[in-house]
């Protein structure tokens, strides 16, 4: 399917979100997971702003929180820091990552695109939604 959009391939993203504390609804984006089928390409970046974060909730266990957003960046990279996803495609760790959870890092819905570069609209997307 590669360049049937003028060089460019349909792509899927989800922000991550952090919930500190669930009940209260409050959130912040902390990252932004992109994957494209036709490139087999799934990548996370992440921003967390403690800052932000800490006025949500001064008693999150920030360690916790990067320690989850760094598991999702290993789950994208694959190999052994994908841990028991070492063995999927891209597409069904992207599918695993962006199932729902009530856990305090969350994804958000998912939204398509177009681009000519996944690792490239990630980063765009990371500045534009979390940074």
């Amino acid at each position: 399917m590669s360049g049937l959009h003028n060089g460019r391939d349909v792509f899927e993203y989800a922000l991550l979100k952090v919930v500190p504390r669930v009940e209260r609804g409050e959130m912040i984006n902390a990252g932004v997971v992109v994957y494209c089928r036709a490139r087999r390409f799934v990548e996370a970046r992440t921003h967390l702003d403690e800052a932000r974060l800490l006025a949500l909730d001064p008693t999150v266990d920030v360690a916790g929180v990067r320690a989850a957003l760094c598991a999702v960046e290993g789950i994208c990279a694959g190999g052994a820091r994908a841990g028991q996803a070492s063995g999927e495609d891209p597409g069904q760790r992207f599918r695993w990552l962006i199932a729902p959870r009530s856990t305090i890092v969350q994804p958000g819905p998912v939204h398509t695109g177009l681009t000519a570069d996944p690792a490239v609209e990630a980063e765009r997307l990371l500045e534009l939604l979390v940074r």
